[in-house]
């Protein structure tokens, strides 16, 4: 008998997590599966540069679980059941249902219009591989001297911006921002982000709020508008719809209320991961959507399943920050250095150097996607695993788990 661990995306969470419960605990004694809609591992911070042309290194699932012992299912998830225990999935033309002990949510987030009229109609976006590659479509069929916007001060619509401005020189780019921009950095990273700016020739529209979009421009308070092509919109992420049709508790957005182990405080069979999930992190403030707090967090839940099914010890750390690492286009980069809760403080490393860090920071998290089992150790212990049997009903089995090897499994 196995307990049946099932994980509901494949982006930088659910990989990571996969990878590492495959380490962590037995074949004998786990079936572990993850489900994603794509074959390929998407590199999501990497989306901007997909739209500007440039091609990324393709990255099969296939192949970066052979070996491990995780299970693939291509196919989109349309509902879970967190009362039966069974998550609903579609491929191709048919429909089937997974049963599952062990839940871990990992199925990120979308794009957010905020409800703004016409954003859906005529922004584009960048929250996924697909509307990275209809903008790309889009940009490419622009003409010299046409304007793109993108709404959205925020870290995406920066990188967007820089990337844009960097690789189409002879477009007119401009960043509409509600506040000041980069008023989160310390004065060291808003001088350099406003100076990498000028230099690519961005237009900054400052405290400016967004009321509409039209095909040619977008619509701001006060009745004004700034021509736009081609608007691109980057103000921030939603959560996918699912868990808030289910009877897990759920934030107003529809995030998934967690633990410090990142368990369902209503269903201890469900773990949230990455921006699916609400977290408090140092402070007690709630970890923002990012790789930066999702990789971690699929860590510490990964780690918290392996320590409840074989009695081991709870992970007693707590997701924080050190950094937020931007590009702002090839050339440019801004690392902003933080404490622990996410605060700026006065240094930041900016220039080229700073580039080369966030590439590195890129590569890096890819590399630990496509490695999820690496360098971890597996510890031999008894393992007494709990898997529900109809009726709500647990039965348990222990027995010494078989010495492990120390190569990929």
């Amino acid at each position: 008998m196995q307990h049946r661990i099932v994980v509901l995306g494949g982006g930088y969470t659910g990989a990571v997590a996969a990878g590492r419960l495959a380490r962590r605990l037995r074949r004998e004694d786990v079936a572990i599966t993850l489900v994603n809609a794509e074959p390929d591992f998407v590199e999501r911070v990497r989306m901007h540069q997909v739209a500007t042309g440039q091609d990324l290194r393709p990255r099969p699932f296939g192949e970066m679980f052979a070996g491990t012992g995780v299970g693939l299912r291509f196919a989109t998830v349309t509902g879970v059941d967190v009362d039966r225990r069974t998550v609903t999935v579609a491929a191709g033309s048919g429909v089937s249902e997974i049963g599952y002990d062990t839940l871990v949510y990992a199925l990120g987030s979308g794009w957010n219009d905020h409800g703004v009229p016409g954003a859906a109609e005529h922004a584009y976006e960048m929250a996924g591989r697909p509307g990275a590659l209809r903008l790309r479509e889009r940009l490419a069929g622009l003409g010299a001297g046409q304007t793109v916007v993108v709404v959205g001060g925020g870290l995406t619509g920066l990188e967007a911006a820089t990337e844009i401005a960097e690789a189409r020189a002879d477009l007119d780019v401009a960043v509409v921002a509600d506040g000041a921009l980069g008023d989160w950095l310390s004065p060291k990273g808003r001088g350099h982000l406003r100076k990498v700016l000028a230099g690519l020739g961005v237009t900054v529209h400052e405290h400016t709020t967004v009321t509409g979009v039209e095909a040619g421009r977008v619509l701001t308070a006060g009745g004004g508008a700034v021509p736009a092509a081609v608007t691109v919109w980057a103000t921030g992420f939603a959560v996918h719809p699912i868990a808030a049709a289910t009877s897990l508790e759920v934030t107003g957005t529809g995030q998934i209320v967690v633990d410090g182990t990142m368990r369902s405080v209503s269903h201890p069979d469900v773990y949230a991961i990455g921006d699916a999930a609400m977290a408090l992190g140092p402070g007690n403030k709630p970890l923002r959507m990012s790789c930066a707090s999702g990789i971690p967090a699929a860590w510490l839940a990964a780690d918290a399943i392996a320590a409840r099914l074989t009695g081991g010890k709870l992970p007693g750390t707590r997701v924080r920050y050190f950094n937020q690492c931007v590009s702002l286009g090839r050339k440019e980069g801004l690392i902003q250095y933080v404490t622990a809760d996410d605060r700026a403080v006065g240094a930041a490393l900016t220039g080229r150097l700073a580039a080369v860090y966030k590439e590195v920071v890129c590569r890096g998290a890819a590399w630990g996607v496509a490695h999820p089992t690496f360098g971890l150790p597996v510890r031999r212990r008894p393992v007494t695993l709990r898997r529900a049997e109809p009726g709500g009903r647990e039965a348990g089995v222990e027995r010494e788990a078989p010495t492990p090897s120390r190569g990929p499994r």
